[in-house]
């Protein structure tokens, strides 16, 4: 019964050291983004964000972030256009999602302007990092 115990201490510990290193890219991102004028950010407004289509992409369609990705991010995803597989966003199921600040921002600027047409905001990333991260 003790080694069980201490077993189940070893793996909580470990799952939550997990869970710190996963948080500090996204938190670091999210303070830049607040020093970037941003702020507060709401995981609600990231959700809305998450689903609301827009039509200022290059073909004038309406896409939103669930296009892809699936309205539910813990889901894997296929490209609209390419059909090529995603991997689930949520860093809840996909532990490589949202620990690289290199790679976020890269798929970030990249997504928003084919998505929204633009590239978003600081607030406006900040809030979808809120959302993701809560997930």
């Amino acid at each position: 019964m003790r080694k069980h115990f201490i077993g189940c201490i070893a793996v909580s510990l470990m799952w939550v050291a997990h869970s710190a290193a996963m948080a500090a890219p996204v938190d670091a991102m999210i303070n830049g983004y607040r020093a970037s004028g941003g702020g507060p950010f709401s995981a609600r407004a990231g959700n809305d964000l998450w689903h609301k289509p827009f039509t200022g992409n290059s073909e004038s369609r309406p896409r939103s972030c669930a296009s892809c990705h699936t309205a539910d991010p813990k889901n894997a995803g296929r490209h609209v256009r390419t059909q090529k597989p995603i991997a689930p966003m949520a860093p809840s199921v996909n532990h490589e999602r949202l620990s690289d600040t290199r790679s976020i921002e890269k798929w970030l600027r990249r997504n928003c302007k084919w998505t929204l047409g633009r590239e978003c905001t600081p607030q406006e990333k900040g809030d979808l990092l809120m959302y993701l991260k809560g997930l």
